[in-house]
C-alpha cells in the first residue's frame, strides 16, 4: 500500500523511479504487472482511450492538471508517462521559465498579451489540437473553459473536451437561466424577481423565451416593485455580468435607481435580475463530478467567503460552519441541478 505525503514528497516518487519498478517505504514495488491504458480502459467498461492530452490553460491550473494526471498514471499503470501533455506557451510564459513548460512532454508557442489572443482563443486551441494530434484538450478554469464554442468547435474536430458539453454550458453559464434550472429541480433559492419560473432545457442549452423573459426585470419600475416585494437590501445584477462589474447593492428606491443605471451601462444590452441581499451569509459550495450516464457524485465542500470586491481570496475546505445534515442537503439539491441537465465532468455548485 503506497501513501504519498505532501506534494514534494509524491514528486521525489515520479522522479526517482527505475524502468520495471518504483520503491515506496523501503519496499521495492515492480510494474510489469501494471496494465496499460489501454487495458486499464477496457476493464473499467470504457471505449475511448485518451492518451494525449493538450492543456489549454496556463499557471497553476496547467501545473496542478500535469502533476495530478501523472500522479495518478503512476499509482493505477505504474508510470508516469503513460500519459503525454502538450501546452501551450506565451512569450511570458516561456520567459519566465514556467513550472507547467518544464512538466510536459511538448509545448506549442502561441502570441503573447491579452488571453484573447492564446489561452481564450478557441479557433487557437482547436487549431493546435488538430496540429499536435491529441486525443483530448483539458481546458482549466478561467480564459476558455466556460466558452460553449470550445467543446462545440472540438466536437466537430472529432477531438474530445474534458468539461461538460456546449448545451449544458449555455444553460449553467447564464445566472439567470441556471437559477430558472435549479428553481425546476426543486433546489431551495433565495427571493428574487424570477420567484415560482420553471422551464425545461432544449436541445441547444437555451431555456424557452418566454420563461426566461418572466424571470427578467424589462425597467426601473419592475425592479422598484420587486424591491418592495422581497425587501431591502437587494442586490441587481446583470446576468452576463462578472469579475465584480454589472452587480450593485442597493438598500432604498433612491439607490436602486442609481444603481439600476451603473448596471445597464457597465454591461450594456445584458438582461438583469434582482435578488434578496442576505446579509452576514457564508460563501459555500459543493464540487461534483459527473459520468456520461447521467450519475453524478458530490465530492466535497468549499467555504469561500474570503472575498474583496466580489472576487474569492481563497478557499477552504471542507466547510465546518455548516451543520452536516444541512450541508448533506445542500449536496442532494447540487446533484439534483447536475442531473437535471446532464452535467459531464468537474463541476461546482456555489
Amino acid at each position: 500500500q503506497a501513501r504519498f505525503g505532501s506534494g514534494r514528497a509524491s514528486r521525489f516518487f515520479l522522479r526517482h523511479t527505475t524502468p520495471g519498478s518504483f520503491r515506496v517505504e523501503g519496499v521495492v514495488c515492480h510494474t510489469s504487472m501494471a496494465p496499460s491504458l489501454e487495458e486499464y480502459v477496457q476493464s473499467h467498461g470504457g471505449t475511448r482511450v485518451l492518451r494525449r492530452i493538450l492543456v489549454a490553460n496556463n499557471g497553476m491550473a496547467a501545473t496542478k492538471a500535469i502533476m495530478s494526471m501523472r500522479q495518478w498514471a503512476f499509482l493505477e499503470l505504474g508510470s508516469a508517462k503513460a500519459l503525454e501533455f502538450v501546452v501551450m506557451a506565451s512569450k511570458d510564459d516561456l520567459e519566465a521559465n514556467a513550472e507547467f513548460i518544464r512538466l510536459a512532454d511538448a509545448y506549442v508557442e502561441v502570441p503573447p498579451g491579452k488571453n484573447v489572443n492564446n489561452y481564450a482563443n478557441v479557433e487557437l486551441i482547436v487549431q493546435t489540437a488538430k496540429q499536435q494530434g491529441v486525443d483530448c484538450v483539458w481546458p482549466g478554469w478561467g480564459h476558455a473553459s466556460e466558452n460553449p464554442a470550445l467543446p462545440r468547435a472540438l466536437a466537430v474536430a472529432g477531438i474530445h473536451f474534458l468539461g461538460p458539453s456546449a448545451p449544458v454550458m449555455h444553460a449553467l453559464g447564464d445566472k439567470i437561466a441556471s437559477t430558472i434550472l435549479a428553481q425546476s429541480s426543486q433546489v431551495p433559492c433565495i427571493p428574487w424577481n424570477g420567484d415560482g419560473v420553471v422551464a425545461e432545457i432544449a436541445a441547444d442549452g437555451s431555456i424557452p423565451e418566454e420563461p426566461f423573459k418572466r424571470a427578467c426585470l424589462q425597467s426601473l419600475e419592475e425592479a422598484q416593485a420587486c424591491a418592495a416585494r422581497i425587501g431591502y437590501p437587494v442586490v441587481l445584477k446583470a446576468s452576463e455580468g462578472g469579475g465584480g462589474k454589472g452587480i450593485r447593492k442597493c438598500n432604498s428606491d433612491e439607490e436602486l435607481k442609481v444603481g439600476w443605471e451603473q448596471v445597464t451601462a457597465e454591461v450594456v444590452g445584458s438582461p438583469i435580475f434582482m435578488m434578496q441581499l442576505c446579509t452576514g451569509a457564508r460563501h459555500l459550495e459543493v464540487q461534483l463530478v459527473g459520468d456520461e450516464h447521467g450519475s453524478v457524485v458530490a465530492l466535497v465542500g468549499r467555504d469561500c467567503s474570503t472575498q474583496r470586491r466580489f472576487q474569492k481570496i481563497f478557499e477552504e475546505g471542507p466547510p465546518t460552519i455548516a451543520d452536516k445534515a444541512d450541508f448533506r442537503e445542500a449536496e442532494k439539491a447540487a446533484q439534483r441541478l447536475a442531473m437535471s441537465v446532464g452535467y459531464v465532468g468537474a463541476g461546482t455548485v456555489e
